[in-house]
Parts: structure tokens; C-alpha cells; sequence
């Protein structure tokens, strides 16, 4: 980890990962629990944020976090981008996005399950839903991104549902000094 003009920068390894057919996957097991998987249409620009960060503080997701509520809004309220909010017993447990915007290439922007919902078998089952999804839009092939900061079951979970590495780069995470978002 290095500092400069007072960010912290941490050299990350980031792995590209795609799918070029459909795959053939299980069903999941329905985990034991109350759960609804919905697309969340427009989303306000203050709900998506709290999605994000529930979701990415834990492992430093700072892309978005960078945009001004324009250029937010600019994306989020494409019609070719799906936002996806898992909910556990009512409350928001994961959050997904698929970037459709290009018509050959889904991309699984973003992917994951709340700290508080870690480790309870909510993970398969939402990635498997979140990938049906991307291949019914209907694309050459289904892509998706992690680095070395992400959870450490991400990497193999992306594989075991079929997700193929293509490339590897080293990269940067500039942190951002923000308090955690308000729950």
C-alpha cells in the first residue's frame, strides 16, 4: 500500500472472467429463508448508493462511488442496465448490476452479498439467478471482473458456475475516505 495527495493506493491483481455459451447450470438449493429477487426499475440515486456501499465497503468498491449523481444517473437509469436487489427475510441481503449497453458483452458489473449475509448459502443462488438473467438478454457472452480485495470465495464461486479467466492484470484501488454508508 502506498499514499499519495493523502489517498491510499493498494496494488490489486484483477482477473477477467467470461462465460461464451450458456451454461447448463443446477438449480440452486433454495436457501432455508424468506427471499425475493427483484429488479429495481430507476432506482433513486440514494438507494443504489446504499446498496453499493452494504455491499462494496468491505472490499473497497470505489468506482462508483466517484460520480457526481448525474453521471450516476446516466448509468443506472440506462434502460440496458438491471439493477437486482436480493432480499433475506425482508431486508436488502445482496445487490447486483448487468451492463447490457453493449449488445455482443453482458457485463456482471457488480455482484455480492451483504456482510451480515456471508457464509449462510445465499451466494450460488444468487449468482446463478444474476447469470440467468445476463443470458436472457441474450448476448455472445456474459463477462465479469474481481480483484485480489474482493471476498475470497469470489474467485472460485465464478468458476464453479462456469466462468472462464481470460485475462489477469495488475491495477491500483485509490481508497476514498468516506464514513461507512447510514443503514
Amino acid at each position: 500500500m502506498t499514499e499519495s495527495n493523502n489517498q491510499q493506493r493498494i496494488d490489486v491483481t484483477i482477473t477477467y472472467l467470461e462465460q461464451t455459451q450458456r451454461p447448463v447450470l443446477p438449480t440452486p438449493g433454495r436457501p432455508p429463508c424468506k427471499l425475493a429477487l427483484l429488479r429495481v426499475e430507476n432506482p433513486p440515486i440514494h438507494f443504489y448508493r446504499y446498496c453499493y456501499r452494504l455491499v462494496g465497503d468491505p472490499y473497497n468498491w470505489v468506482s462508483r462511488r466517484r460520480l457526481d449523481d448525474e453521471a450516476l444517473s446516466r448509468i443506472i437509469h440506462d434502460p440496458s442496465v438491471y439493477i437486482y436487489v436480493l432480499y433475506v427475510d425482508g431486508a436488502p441481503g445482496g445487490f447486483a448490476e448487468i451492463d447490457a449497453r453493449n449488445a455482443e458483452n453482458c457485463d456482471i458489473k457488480f455482484f455480492g452479498l451483504a456482510p451480515d449475509f456471508l457464509g449462510r448459502g445465499l451466494g450460488r443462488y444468487f449468482l446463478t439467478n444474476i447469470v440467468e438473467r445476463a443470458w436472457s438478454i441474450g448476448p455472445k457472452r456474459v463477462r465479469l471482473e474481481t480483484c485480489t480485495l474482493d471476498h475470497a470465495a469470489a474467485l472460485p464461486l465464478y468458476q464453479k458456475l462456469g466462468f472462464r479467466v481470460y485475462d489477469r492484470q495488475a491495477g491500483v484501488v485509490e481508497l476514498i475516505d468516506q464514513p461507512p454508508a447510514p443503514l
